[in-house]
């Protein structure tokens, strides 16, 4: 279904096609640790914005200056959209805040970068990433409500951004790899495979479908679109899209290129693997990366147990997307696109 034409070049070369092994052998190039004039900073937009009793989610970046910090985070969007594609804060004090005061703080970086997008159909602008008890093999389960693996994946949203308040008592640990990278190895060793992930691949959209939409997008796994290789993946949601008669049939050569492509996001030499601590604010460019999670063990006790806050943005300024986004991202303005909206969504940031 693709032409040469529409292909990349052989390799690209970009800041974003970095090897796995060379990110863990260099954290300066990602890990930033706050500092105590940072965190006084945070706390003190924080505490204004929450004392005039205003929703956290209707937050922005206007509603919580930051006069040096963000600079930091005008900066840190840089870095994700031309740069490495991630970066971590570290070192919030999330042990002495209550809930509120993390998610202000963490709402308020987020409007410094972008703009807040819904990741449900209940409109969760603020999402909670944790062990709900639900079935992973129901295919309406979103897998980040359980504590299997996710595998690699990306997010319908420019950016996602991960705060942790809880760590699990076992795993739970963060991958990262570049779509990027993958490609430029697919390309090397098996370009016939490569050139089929430009096809219209289905993917399950697990029951929250817009309204007049199928119960799938058909957004091919590799974009080349005004000159940048755009991703878009999540397997165990390809893989039951085929339930849909209307879905494009994976062919066995389809299978095969899908399954190179996990080999090769699961190859330790192109991804690495982060934990991360109570207060760890991770940032992931969604069209340059995917990330992953791998399974955990739990604590006995309900508030010790894993929890991480979750925001997907839009970020101004960002690459131009391909019109079969629109399909997923509803529109494909740039700073204005991304997120699940269905009939009746209401944008909210649940507190719990």
């Amino acid at each position: 279904m693709t032409n040469s034409l529409d292909l990349p070049p052989e390799s690209i070369d970009e800041p974003a096609a970095w090897l796995g092994e060379d990110m863990a052998r260099h954290p300066g190039r990602w890990l930033v640790h706050l500092s105590q004039d940072d965190i006084g900073e945070l706390e003190a937009a924080a505490s204004a914005y929450l004392a005039r009793g205003e929703d956290i989610g209707a937050l922005a970046s206007d509603d919580f200056p930051l006069p040096r910090f963000g600079e930091h985070l005008k900066a840190l969007r840089h870095t994700l959209i031309s740069g490495i594609g991630f970066e971590l804060l570290r070192g919030l004090p999330v042990e002495r805040y209550s809930q509120e005061i993390a998610a202000a703080i963490f709402c308020g970086i987020g409007a410094h970068i972008g703009s807040a997008r819904s990741q449900n159909a209940s409109g969760h602008i603020l999402g909670h990433v944790r062990d709900t008890g639900a079935d992973a093999k129901d295919p309406d389960t979103r897998i980040y409500l359980t504590r299997e693996r996710q595998t690699f994946h990306t997010d319908s949203a420019d950016v996602v951004a991960l705060l942790c308040l809880n760590q699990a008592r076992q795993g739970g640990d963060s991958l990262l790899v570049s779509t990027v990278t993958i490609y430029n190895e697919m390309r090397k060793v098996r370009p016939d495979l490569a050139r089929l992930l430009f096809d219209p691949i289905a993917t399950d959209r697990r029951g929250e479908v817009p309204e007049g939409k199928k119960p799938y997008f058909e957004i091919p796994v590799f974009n080349w679109h005004a000159g940048r290789l755009t991703g878009m993946y999540q397997r165990q949601y390809i893989d039951s899209a085929q339930r849909f008669a209307g879905a494009m049939r994976l062919t066995p050569a389809h299978i095969e290129a899908l399954d190179l492509f996990d080999t090769l996001a699961n190859d330790p030499r192109l991804n690495f693997s982060m934990r991360l601590e109570p207060g760890d604010m991770q940032f992931v460019y969604n069209h340059a990366l995917l990330h992953d999670r791998t399974g955990f063990a739990d604590w006995p006790e309900p508030e010790k147990r894993r929890h991480l806050l979750r925001l997907w943005l839009s970020v101004p300024g960002d690459r131009e997307l391909p019109a079969c986004f629109r399909q997923r991202y509803g529109s494909i303005e740039i700073g204005n696109r991304g997120g699940i909206v269905t009939r009746g969504t209401r944008l909210n940031a649940p507190l719990d």
